[in-house]
């Protein structure tokens, strides 16, 4: 099945590390909701008659917009897509914007999941980021959710300069302790024009160790096999039953519209992403135009992806697919025991996960 994000460019302040498309002033927030329910007819015919088991609130923080706006998102979406009755619906929210009415709001517009973004249970790792959020809204109103939401991700931060490896270890216990279905792990990236890496080049904030983060990665996966979640994605961990649908059809090729500013979609042979801008997007919707850009993909490219994507999964990627000629070029990494032959796939080990994107990069046709 199919899968439709919808970004929300919206944030209340601005995280040191982000390089997402978000606005901090909310001004045109009404404007860019109406123009998104304009763009949601203009791109009816995309995914085919392909039923959509996914919808995504992602951003920006979708939990700033009101019950009523995703609501009409919803509708909108339901009425114009064959949307499935059990769809996996998730909002991006953070601590600070959950409150019970909330709650209470979004269940019963039809979110079944959340995906709160924690990064950390630290009071000075939240301030370091310059998140919205304090350390007591991340505790309280994450368990506040879980009175509400059975479905619920966190996202967390390591390798962060300021983080030790005790540190790592509580963020990721009290995650396990409150029986958090799912967790989304990243590494601390430092993306170029950020404030992050402004204060870094000015020497206002200790630069990344990629051996520190390397370490708090084993870690992770060695505290969370033991607690009994499963990494079926690099970054993705789960309890039996509880994987990201969403996701996952992105790490398995299936189809994905993207609507609103920033947005990317696939189809299987090309992708498209709408314009950065949310002036811009708004004027030409309302013109009836989507402001985008398009790439058709070779079958060697459709093939590379597939590898990039498969490699971080569980499951690996299937010779089926690829052709055994893939074995020959692996040799190197299977012998050096970064990736193993299996079930007739292949998959990488522990310590290949630390080198995913180099490996799948070597792999390619």
């Amino acid at each position: 099945m199919a899968g439709i994000y919808i970004h929300i460019p919206f944030c209340k302040q601005a995280c040191h590390y982000c390089n997402f498309h978000f606005a901090t002033s909310l001004r045109y927030k009404e404007e860019l909701i109406a123009a998104l329910l304009k763009e949601i007819p203009l791109q009816k015919k995309y995914l085919g008659e392909e039923q959509v088991g996914t919808i995504y609130f992602g951003g920006g923080t979708p939990s700033l917009c009101t019950k009523e706006e995703i609501e009409s998102i919803i509708t909108a979406t339901r009425s114009t897509f064959i949307v499935s009755k059990e769809a996996e619906i998730t909002l991006e929210a953070n601590p600070d914007d959950i409150t019970e009415e909330k709650l209470i709001g979004w269940k019963e517009i039809g979110i079944n999941r959340l995906s709160i973004g924690i990064q950390s249970f630290f009071e000075e790792d939240l301030i370091w980021m310059n998140r919205a959020h304090n350390a007591g809204q991340a505790i309280n109103n994450l368990k506040l959710a879980l009175q509400y939401f059975d479905n619920i991700t966190i996202d967390l931060i390591y390798g962060t300069p300021q983080l030790t490896n005790e540190k790592w270890k509580q963020n990721v216990d009290t995650a396990i302790a409150l029986n958090i279905p799912h967790l989304s792990c990243y590494a601390l990236t430092v993306e170029p024009k950020t404030p992050l890496d402004k204060m870094i080049q000015q020497h206002k904030s200790l630069p990344v160790d990629p051996d520190k983060q390397s370490e708090q990665f084993l870690l992770l996966m060695k505290w969370l096999e033991y607690a009994g979640y499963e990494q079926y994605e690099i970054s993705n961990f789960s309890k039996v039953g509880w994987r990201s649908l969403h996701n996952s059809s992105y790490w398995q090729g299936s189809k994905y519209l993207g609507l609103g500013p920033s947005a990317h979609s696939f189809n299987g042979k090309e992708r498209q992403w709408n314009i950065a801008n949310n002036n811009v997007y708004i004027e030409s919707i309302n013109k009836g135009e989507i402001p985008l850009e398009k790439e058709v993909l070779s079958e060697t490219q459709q093939l590379n992806e597939y590898i990039m994507t498969s490699l971080r999964t569980m499951e690996g990627t299937k010779l089926s697919i690829t052709g055994n000629s893939l074995v020959e070029k692996s040799g190197k990494y299977i012998n050096s025991g970064l990736m193993k032959l299996e079930n007739n796939s292949l998959i990488l080990t522990k310590e290949g996960k630390l080198l995913a994107d180099g490996i799948a990069a070597d792999l390619f046709f």
